[in-house]
C-alpha cells in the first residue's frame, strides 16, 4: 500500500511515528492511523449447500465466500444481507454473526456471517463463476474469510479438512 507523503491538512511533510502510523511534520494535529477497513464474509446457505464463488478479478481458480466492504452509516449485518443481493440476486434471511478475524495481509477486519438465501443465483459483474457445496464437503482456507466459514461448520458439528498450502 502506498503511504502518504505529505499531510492533506497542511502539505507539511509526514513524519514515520510507529510503523503503521504517521502524523505531520508541522502542528496542524493530523495522524494516519491506517486503521483496517471492515468486510462482511457471508457464509451463504442455499437448499442446504454452501455457495461458493470466484470472482473474476482472480488469477486462480480458488472459490470463496461473499464478501463485500461496509459501507458508510451500514451495519456489517446489513451489508452481509445486501452483497447476497447484489452479488447473487439471492433473497437472505437476516444474518447470523459466526465471529470477527484479522486479515492482516489486506489490512481488514473480516467478520463473518451466515444467511439462508431463496432464489435463483444470478452472478453481478463481480463474480464470474460460483459452485454449490455441501457443508460436509467444504474444504476450508487459512485466512479471515476461511476461518469464518470453518466456525460454521464446527457449529454445526462437522470438522472440515484445511486446504493445503501451495507447493512451492
Amino acid at each position: 500500500m502506498k503511504k502518504f507523503k505529505f499531510c492533506p491538512m497542511c502539505a507539511a511533510s509526514l513524519i514515520e511515528r510507529t510503523k503503521k502510523r504517521v502524523e505531520c511534520s508541522a502542528d496542524c494535529g493530523f495522524v494516519n492511523y491506517d486503521n483496517p477497513t471492515p468486510v462482511a464474509a457471508v457464509i451463504v446457505e442455499c437448499d442446504g449447500k454452501i455457495v461458493l464463488a470466484h470472482n473474476r478479478s482472480w488469477s486462480n481458480t480458488f472459490y470463496g465466500v461473499i464478501t463485500g466492504f461496509v459501507d458508510h452509516g451500514e451495519g456489517p449485518a446489513q451489508c452481509a444481507v445486501r452483497e447476497v443481493k447484489e452479488e447473487l440476486d439471492l433473497d437472505a434471511t437476516p444474518a447470523k454473526l459466526i465471529g470477527v478475524y484479522p486479515f492482516e495481509r489486506m489490512n481488514q477486519v473480516i467478520i463473518g456471517y451466515h444467511v439462508e438465501a431463496k432464489g435463483v443465483i444470478t452472478l453481478n459483474e463481480e463474480l464470474d463463476s460460483f459452485k454449490l457445496v455441501l457443508p460436509e464437503e467444504c474444504v476450508v482456507w487459512p485466512s479471515g474469510t476461511g476461518y469464518a466459514l470453518r466456525d460454521w461448520l464446527r457449529s454445526r458439528g462437522i470438522e472440515p479438512e484445511m486446504m493445503k498450502p501451495p507447493k512451492k
